[in-house]
């Protein structure tokens, strides 16, 4: 099995990363493994602690052992857009991307094996078949899948260009004061909580287009162009300007009066090149539950 890392996946241990995407398999016999020479990385052995880079390509050749198995799931899919090659889900709040060694139910790919059987693209393996780019748990919002593995280095091309449109709204914590601002801050890894990112000197370029739409009294609401796509990297940059996305209790919000599923955060529109055509594909959604709830409440508090 080959597997290529995403932009999502630069700055992991080769011996996490292959946790994670592998299933059932133990680290310490992941490292195993990698010992062995049955794990390569751009046709070299490495060691078990190599950081991965965007595009690495992963060997797995494993004897002796098995693989969770992913199965299909019957849950509803809102599909907003669909042809032969690929569609675009809105993803609701609450559920994960893909499945982890400890979750492999109840994800967007169990529904997807479901939907759409084998045709998926598997390029990423099992556990992230037809995936992407991904949304955190809670956020909620627009994902790209596709159906072949053509389409899919087409879309990532794409991604990569930085010539895919993607853009949220959030509600963020007290008043942002520029009506208008590009934060260019990079970001890697915390060091301290490898489940977290954070500003830091050494970490990836990534630029994120702040445009301020309503200011209330203790928040404010906000449109959020990514340039880039690092992981967390909205929720990193307001939460480094100090004004975190609401109930985003990971990156120091606290919890808000309004209950939600963690932070406000929807990914609302997608502007794409349909693949194997010129056709630009524009899809926009309005706020759902969750926004608008907590929109409601800072609407009516005086």
């Amino acid at each position: 099995m080959i597997y290529i890392a995403e932009l999502d996946d630069e700055g992991k241990r080769l011996d996490a990363y292959l946790t994670e995407v592998l299933g059932d398999i133990s680290r310490s016999k992941i490292q195993a493994h990698i010992k062995q020479g049955e794990i390569t990385v751009n046709n070299e052995v490495k060691k078990a602690s190599y950081t991965l880079k965007e595009d690495d390509k992963i060997e797995v050749t494993l004897t002796n052992t098995t693989q969770t198995e992913i199965l299909p799931e019957d849950i509803p899919l809102e599909i907003l857009y669909e042809d032969e090659n690929m569609c675009v889900v809105n993803k609701p709040s609450g559920m994960l991307t893909h499945p982890t060694t400890t979750e492999t139910s109840g994800t967007l790919v169990n529904a997807l094996l479901y939907k759409f059987q084998n045709n998926l693209s598997d390029i990423n393996g099992e556990f992230r078949r037809g995936i992407l780019h991904r949304l955190d748990r809670n956020t909620s919002g627009l994902l790209m899948i596709a159906k072949n593995n053509a389409t899919h280095e087409i879309l990532a091309n794409q991604i990569k260009e930085h010539s895919i449109i993607k853009k949220y709204r959030a509600i963020v914590k007290g008043i942002w004061e520029k009506d208008e601002e590009t934060i260019n801050l990079p970001i890697g890894r915390n060091p301290k909580a490898p489940h977290k990112m954070m500003v830091t000197p050494d970490g990836k370029e990534s630029i994120t287009i702040l445009k301020v739409l309503k200011r209330f009294k203790e928040a404010t609401s906000v449109e959020l162009t990514l340039i880039t796509g690092r992981t967390h990297q909205i929720r990193v940059h307001t939460s480094y300007n100090k004004h975190p996305i609401y109930n985003d209790t990971l990156y120091g919000a606290g919890k808000g009066k309004v209950s939600t599923q963690e932070q406000v955060l929807q990914s609302f529109y997608l502007r794409f090149t349909k693949p194997f055509s010129d056709e630009i594909i524009t899809i926009e959604i309005p706020p759902d539950e969750k926004f608008n709830k907590v929109l409601n409440y800072f609407e009516g508090k005086k």
